[in-house]
């Protein structure tokens, strides 16, 4: 078990929640604007104090060290502004997890799937919106991939396809499923129905606080579940063997 959830809590924000998430999962986390998404993240990743017992491999997270938390578990924020006038590779460097075997062929790999070889030397401050995301994206994936010294790792993400085209979606959604093949487990938070219907493992459906609903995409993701939770009319449609949920105005 990789991360144990024991009725935890954020007082007004967070109402109580147990889960448990194994290596190799990849949960989407839903719900309208203001349903508690990033509180439970920041929760989960030991950076918002609450009640109830957060166990990351079997221990609690205030009983990690933090050198060695941060090697184990990762979180991006929604928002956070660029640390000062450091080039993106020296930033990236501050994110490898030291001598690993592969690592070189990793940071090669995520340079070209983030298209950021004509960035490396470019000062942060110096970045667009989006270039900044992708460079974020590449640094905590680089500081907790899965490997022989660390063979699993949790990844807590908030709203991390803000900002970036198709092309880099694609890259992304490619990275999240090699980083959970490779034992690692990823939470992240988001809008796109159809795109949790395809990508996740697992949905945590999230309103005022609570969760809702957790369990297997297909299973939780139905029309009249989504109708309570968001206020519209849904249905489900077939096409060309997937599934597809379309937003009405209610009668």
């Amino acid at each position: 078990m990789l991360l144990s959830i024991e009725q935890a809590t954020v007082p007004g924000r967070l109402q109580a929640f147990s889960a448990q998430v194994n290596g190799g999962e990849l949960i989407h986390l839903l719900g309208p604007n203001g349903a508690g998404k990033s509180s439970l993240l920041a929760r989960l990743s030991g950076l918002l104090p609450g009640k109830g017992v957060v166990r990351l491999a079997g221990r609690p997270l205030e009983a990690w060290p933090r050198a060695s938390l941060a090697r184990r578990r990762a979180w991006l924020p929604q928002q956070q502004p660029p640390p000062g006038q450091m080039a993106v590779f020296h930033y990236l460097q501050q994110h490898l997890a030291g001598a690993t075997v592969g690592q070189d062929t990793l940071l090669s790999r995520l340079i070209a799937a983030f298209q950021l070889h004509d960035k490396l030397t470019r000062p942060l401050t110096q970045l667009s919106g989006g270039e900044w995301q992708r460079v974020r994206l590449m640094a905590v994936l680089l500081q907790v991939w899965p490997g022989a010294v660390q063979p699993a790792t949790l990844l807590l993400l908030d709203e991390p396809y803000a900002g970036l085209d198709v092309a880099q979606q694609q890259a992304l959604d490619r990275e999240l499923a090699a980083f959970c093949r490779a034992g690692g487990a990823v939470i992240t938070s988001g809008h796109d129905l159809n795109h949790s219907l395809r990508h996740a493992r697992g949905v945590w459906l999230m309103q005022q606080g609570k969760v809702m609903q957790q369990g297997r995409a297909e299973a939780v993701l139905q029309p009249e579940t989504l109708r309570a939770l968001y206020g519209l009319a849904f249905r489900k449609l077939q096409s060309e063997g997937e599934s597809w949920l379309i937003a009405e105005e209610m009668r």
